[in-house]
């Protein structure tokens, strides 16, 4: 049983205030872009049940056996190639994106709300995040995972992480979670100027790709909705565009392992086409709210290999959302109704 920790330094009525702390989540990264780093990050990321749904005796074998004694080093040199001088992007663009959420909330009079970001693996953790906001004395806070697309892999281990936390706490915090925000009007604007501004610039591509990262397609048949938030997202972008159907594709990428994950595959989709005498894509990844490793690395090179090398001519990736001001606001507006 976990032991309890409690602050006991200062009477309780005078550690409680007023103040809402937001706690803003992502993905996670490693600390650096080494082997050693991707090794415990990978360590972590894993051995999240959410994650990876096999008996644990069996996977700890398959893990610790063979993954976490190759993997690192070929992943170590992906994130070497997205790597900036301030470290992570997703991190950065992250910390990025709470400053301004946290500017925008002043500009509106929520002076009392304090926001504060974390990461599901990797640091700053969320352990740290909830403490911090202990630390301030705020005892009702609102955890926004930036996962548009609510998914048990990701929303659904965040909401695990917090409880892993907060189940040691002696004073149990107000909570409230936000378990995604995929048909959100003005996340679905953002969107729509994303690519709106893309078409502005070099026009309507023959083949529009929505690629959202992938689960295993048993997710989806024990009840998981991700799959079908995506198709939604996709439909009410391309709604408000007034996109022809025919234009445009929603795509699953980042498989693992070797079982059947969310079709179509991005990667095959883009061989596909080329092969059959597409010239020019443009694809975006909705799933994502800031650039990282399955954006930066594996969308915009990787792939953007595939289609070339397969016969396609012009290749083109629409970013992440990232900072944004219409992104910030469509944050602002998930945000707005639990700042009561």
């Amino acid at each position: 049983m976990p032991k309890l920790s409690a602050i006991t330094d200062n009477p309780h009525e005078n550690r409680f205030n007023e103040k809402i702390g937001v706690l803003v989540t992502n993905l996670g990264s490693p600390d650096a872009p080494n082997a050693p780093a991707l090794r415990n990050y990978l360590r972590e990321f894993l051995s999240d049940p959410r994650i990876v749904e096999l008996p644990r005796a069996l996977w700890w074998l398959i893990l610790h056996g063979v993954i976490l004694r190759v993997r690192p080093s070929r992943s170590a040199k992906a994130y070497a190639s997205i790597w900036t001088e301030q470290g992570s992007p997703l991190v950065q663009i992250t910390q990025d994106q709470c400053s301004k959420l946290s500017a925008l909330l002043k500009e509106q009079n929520y002076d009392n709300v304090e926001v504060v970001m974390a990461m599901r693996y990797g640091n700053p953790s969320i352990k740290s995040g909830l403490e911090a906001l202990r630390a301030k004395g705020i005892t009702n806070i609102i955890v926004f995972p930036l996962y548009p697309q609510y998914s048990s892999a990701t929303t659904g281990s965040t909401f695990d992480a917090i409880a892993n936390v907060l189940k040691t706490w002696r004073w149990v915090p107000s909570l409230s979670f936000i378990n995604g925000y995929h048909k959100q009007p003005s996340y679905i604007t953002a969107l729509a100027n994303s690519v709106q501004e893309h078409i502005d610039k070099h026009g309507l591509p023959e083949k529009l790709l929505f690629s959202y990262h992938g689960t295993p397609k048993r997710f989806l048949d024990n009840g998981d909705p991700y799959h079908c938030f995506c198709h939604q997202t996709t439909r009410l972008v391309c709604e408000q565009l007034k996109l022809d159907k025919d234009t445009v594709m929603t795509t699953f990428q980042s498989r693992f392992g070797r079982e059947e994950w969310l079709q179509p595959y991005t990667d095959v989709t883009l061989k596909e086409l080329a092969s059959k005498g597409v010239k020019e894509v443009a694809i975006l990844s909705p799933a994502f709210s800031a650039d990282c490793l399955e954006t930066l690395e594996e969308l915009e090179e990787e792939n953007r290999d595939y289609f070339m090398e397969a016969g396609g001519e012009t290749y083109h990736y629409i970013p992440a959302l990232n900072d944004r001001d219409d992104h910030l606001q469509a944050l602002f507006d998930v945000l707005k109704p639990y700042l009561r």
